[in-house]
């Protein structure tokens, strides 16, 4: 089958596929895949088998081949994503301006102003009969009224109603540009998301927004599956479903017993090629998304929106399906935030105290000033002038009353601080746009007030304070410690045979080294940065990894013990031409050469490798290289006879008695701009420390290199058993204080 085209293949499964009978000329409709996904274990596999054949059958109505993938021709892809969807989720539309303004406009003070300046204007044109009223009807209070006002009066209502449309609009303004903003930020981050599809017999990188159904997605240990699909081939691959089933146990994926993958579960174990069979609102998650409300999902729903918008919170564009453990979240914070206030942090939270008790010692000033506004009108036109109460004059003092109550509001709003909330505000915003230059994206403005709080960061080293970029610099091979990687005739060709295939096979098939893009440049590194190095080591030796992966396909490997933390190696197993089996195997060091019996030597023939032998090891090859900051990977082989046949499942059996043939030595530089960051951060009052799964020396000579530490330091430096150790008491439970 690998040796086919895609049109070989297709043109050899053309009979018999009921294209005839379903849209766009594909054998299975889009309600056909979703009622497969919602199948599970045995169910799955049988409905399989009786309506198509096997996966092969399923592959030929979806018009793929399971070892090539699609061809990326533009119109099948187009033709897909019309008949199956995009994968993509509509979310709900952003709220309108219009919808900002009528928020804007539910602030209680505001309501105050609007209706006091309605009032303020309506009286303004009123004259009572007789025109004069200046001294039947009294005179304004303190000042209320200067001279010459009551022909202008409007203007007070019209400046104030002015006042609460500039800060409308203004508020309602800042809203849609920080939403649209965030919307922005959102779609550049997602269009970064890429996951490794088969393509025209090529893998590559695709952002996930283009998988198509049909598609061939290569997945592997840590990935988050963006569409749902059934496994074509799989390597002790386990999955945590929890995001959708809530179940926090690993479920074991195999081809002919549980092939179902769904979107937005993770890769806990293993890695394998699964068949894409649907996508957005289609795949599992889409379909959580859209009972959520997450999703358009025709026009009833349309129209029940209208009617619901206040419950909907501010979406993106149309964006790529993310993981429904992310989402769900994402729409249950939503949730929560329309229905009860937003958790404020700190800073917000003392500044909306301190505004309060400001705003309660204006509230009883304000409500002074009006009383004695009020007294001092009634007093000194009706008792000190002792003027009479006339009806028709009421109105006129209704309308001093409202100026009055305007004065208090007026001394309230000035009381209120609330410039102060916004200052901060408009401060943080401004660091905000700071950091984005730094490619630093700030979701939450607080997250500036939270990290100024920090006081110890704790990072990862691989990617993060290194570059990432391994190189195989020094290995021990043949009883031979090589400070730098040895020519080729150095060795012995059955050494050096076993050593290459031993880390061609047993890699990732998706981790390549592919030429560089520019001229001088470096070479692309694809995949896993580990397996990177020993690739990088392969091709030093003057040998090509490709041509014995394709002698020996993902396929036709006969067992895979993939990368764990618990294991700290990767086992593969193959079936050799006589019937017998081969393992090789790599990993950490110190974990490999523990199970290691026996070591080739300078001839490549196996000798017995000695307890003492592996100190003096450890002594003379792996702590120096550490010391070094190397990173140290042993690559070891064990021969199983054909008859009988492994217990394979009998891991403790299995990954024992090795064979070690090398020891390698990888170098991960510090990132340039790392020391300095952390000298930095240490004069702010900030401790960095460094977390790893590396050996503890390579960790120590990192952390040195970084000035995390400096030399004579070296009791800052334990393992992850000893601080265990040190945080609980004697009851095991961890200590607080």
């Amino acid at each position: 089958m690998g040796d086919l085209t895609n049109s070989d293949y297709y043109a050899k499964n053309q009979r018999n596929d009921g294209s005839s009978n379903h849209e766009g000329g594909f054998g299975v409709s889009v309600m056909e895949l979703r009622d497969l996904m919602e199948l599970r274990g045995g169910e799955a596999v049988v409905k399989i088998q009786e309506d198509y054949g096997d996966m092969d059958g399923l592959c030929q109505r979806l018009k793929t081949s399971p070892t090539e993938g699609l061809t990326g021709d533009v119109t099948d892809l187009d033709k897909r994503k019309e008949v199956y969807g995009e994968n993509l989720i509509p979310p709900k539309k952003p709220k309108t301006f219009l919808q900002l303004v009528w928020e804007a406009l539910q602030d209680v003070t505001l309501i105050i102003l609007e209706v006091a300046a309605l009032i303020s204007l309506g009286l303004s044109f009123y004259q009572p009969p007789g025109g004069d009223t200046g001294e039947s009807c009294g005179t304004a209070a303190a000042g209320a009224e200067d001279e010459g006002e009551a022909e202008a009066g409007w203007i007070e209502g019209a400046a104030i109603l002015l006042s609460v449309v500039c800060v409308v609009l203004v508020t309602a303004f800042n809203d849609w540009s920080k939403e649209k903003q965030f919307r922005g930020l959102q779609s550049r981050i997602e269009q970064e998301q890429k996951f490794q599809v088969v393509r025209g017999a090529q893998v590559i990188q695709l952002p996930v927004a283009d998988i198509v159904v049909g598609d061939i997605a290569q997945i592997k240990y840590g990935d988050l599956l963006p569409a749902d699909g059934v496994l074509i081939q799989g390597n002790d691959l386990k999955i945590d479903e929890s995001s959708l089933t809530g179940e926090s146990d690993h479920v074991k994926k195999e081809a002919d017993k549980d092939p179902m993958l769904l979107s937005g579960t993770h890769v806990m174990e293993g890695s394998g090629r699964m068949l894409v069979t649907a996508v957005g609102v289609n795949s599992q998650t889409g379909i959580i998304f859209t009972l959520l409300g997450a999703g358009e999902a025709g026009e009833e729903e349309k129209k029940e929106k209208k009617v619901k918008k206040q419950d909907g919170a501010a979406a993106m564009e149309m964006q790529p399906l993310k993981s429904a453990e992310g989402g769900e979240m994402e729409e249950k914070e939503k949730k929560k935030t329309n229905v009860s206030k937003k958790e404020k942090s700190v800073l917000q939270g003392k500044l909306t105290k301190l505004a309060v008790q400001i705003g309660k010692a204006g509230l009883v000033m304000s409500a002074i000033t009006v009383i004695i506004l009020v007294l001092y009108f009634a007093v000194d036109n009706f008792v000190l002038q002792k003027r009479p109460w006339l009806t028709e004059c009421t109105p006129i003092y209704v309308q001093y009353f409202v100026k009055f109550f305007i004065i208090g509001v007026t001394v309230l709003v000035v009381a209120v601080p609330e410039g102060l909330p916004l200052a901060v505000t408009i401060s943080l915003a401004y660091s905000v746009k700071k950091m984005m230059k730094d490619n630093n994206l700030v979701r939450h403005l607080d997250a500036c007030e939270t990290m100024g709080n920090a006081t110890a960061i704790c990072s990862d080293k691989t990617g993060t304070l290194t570059t990432n970029r391994m190189t195989a610099v020094a290995c021990y091979v043949g009883d031979v410690h090589y400070k730098e990687i040895p020519d080729p005739g150095a060795l012995t060709a059955k050494s050096l045979d076993i050593l290459v295939n031993a880390i061609s096979l047993n890699s990732a098939y998706t981790t390549k080294i592919l030429p560089a893009t520019k001229e001088g440049g470096l070479p692309m590194q694809v995949g896993n940065k580990t397996e990177c190095g020993l690739l990088g080591l392969v091709l030093d030796l003057k040998r090509d990894y490709q041509p014995i992966r394709n002698q020996i396909p993902e396929e036709n490997l006969y067992k895979v013990y993939t990368f764990n933390s618990v294991r700290k190696s990767m086992s593969t197993v193959i079936k050799l031409s006589d019937g017998s089996f081969r393992m090789y195997s790599k990993g950490a060091s110190e974990i490999v050469l523990k199970k290691c019996t026996k070591i080739l030597n300078k001839e490549g023939e196996p000798r017995v490798f000695r307890p003492r032998d592996k100190d003096e090891m450890v002594k003379k090859v792996i702590e120096p290289m550490a010391c070094d900051g190397l990173r140290t990977i042993c690559v070891a082989y064990r021969d199983f006879p054909a008859d009988p046949e492994p217990l394979w499942d009998n891991e403790n059996d299995i990954l024992n008695e090795l064979t070690a043939v090398c020891v390698v030595g990888i170098e991960d530089p510090v990132r340039p701009e790392v020391p300095d960051a952390i000298i930095r951060c240490q004069r702010a009052g900030i401790t960095v420390r460094m977390v790893t799964g590396d050996n503890i020396n390579t960790a120590r000579a990192i952390a040195i290199k970084c000035g995390i530490i400096h030399p004579g330091e070296d009791f800052l430096c334990i393992d992850g058993k000893e601080f265990n150790r040190r945080i609980r008491n004697e009851k095991g439970e961890v200590r607080y204080s």
